[in-house]
């Protein structure tokens, strides 16, 4: 990748995913399937804070045809590209997949944006092994790693191969064995690390099945999610980003990666992160 991004003004254009298509300009849908005039992206956690900007910024550029919107909920949006899907529960992903498979024929762009870090009593981050439960690391690892696991089992047969195509996974910095100098967190640290792992295996098969494809890890940044709201106040100054610049950040990271920078980890600013 040749060069880092901060900047969040002016039109979001995800060119580099139409490179190498055929032209299809005016071409009206046929068969009940989104037109493919333009790119087909899925989101997947589409009610949560990070996902629900993706899926806002994708609906604003004039480069996406139809940007799918997946989760257990319908959100706040009133969307008719909206379907359902349960992270914990195989069959539902396996269903959201088949019903885009449907409508779409195939996607240049999927996302899951999907993840957890706390929840209530059953899941608070570990300041001390001491602290450690076979329940927090069962739903760490059941949101963060075994549902972005499953959603790649039936997602990425549907990555376009027409032209550049992209798999993504919110994962987090945190998750970085060699970036951890402080320890704790155990639950969520370890479950993105195993994240991590799976997007690079993912990366190595898809590149022979999907020469041109890219599967990677983002990490967002803080943003101001729910995710993030009761860690806020040691986040530096500055350093507490609105969701829609997160979004667009990561969109314009994904737009300037190759299938040459497949298997890795990649922040909000371009840099490629140790695992």
């Amino acid at each position: 990748m040749s060069s880092r991004t901060s900047s969040t003004s002016g039109a979001l254009s995800l060119s580099s995913f139409g490179a190498g298509r055929a032209s299809t300009a005016g071409r009206a849908s046929t068969a009940g399937r989104a037109s493919t005039a333009g790119l087909n992206a899925a989101i997947i956690g589409a009610s949560g804070g990070i996902g629900g900007a993706l899926a806002d910024e994708l609906d604003r550029s004039a480069a996406v045809s139809t940007a799918f919107r997946l989760s257990r909920s319908r959100g706040e949006a009133e969307s008719r590209a909206w379907l359902p899907l349960d992270l914990t529960d195989e069959a539902s992903i396996a269903d959201a997949a088949a019903s885009l498979h449907r409508k779409a024929g195939s996607l240049q762009l999927i996302v899951v944006a999907t993840g957890i870090l706390h929840d209530g009593e059953r899941l608070q981050p570990e300041k001390t092994w001491r602290a450690l439960s076979a329940p927090a690391l069962e739903t760490a690892f059941r949101i963060n790693t075994v549902g972005p696991a499953l959603v790649a089992k039936h997602f990425l047969p549907l990555l376009a191969k027409d032209g550049k195509s992209a798999f993504a996974a919110i994962s987090a910095r945190v998750g970085s064995i060699e970036d951890n100098r402080l320890g704790g967190w155990h639950a969520y640290r370890a479950s993105k690390a195993a994240l991590n792992m799976l997007i690079r295996n993912f990366a190595i098969e898809l590149a022979r099945r999907n020469p041109r494809a890219v599967c990677v890890g983002l990490h967002p940044g803080t943003a101001d999610t729910a995710l993030s709201k009761p860690f806020q106040g040691g986040v530096p100054p500055g350093k507490l980003f609105p969701p829609r610049r997160s979004a667009r950040r990561l969109l314009t990271v994904l737009d300037r990666l190759t299938s040459e920078d497949s298997g890795g980890l990649y922040a909000w600013d371009g840099s490629r992160i140790p695992f």
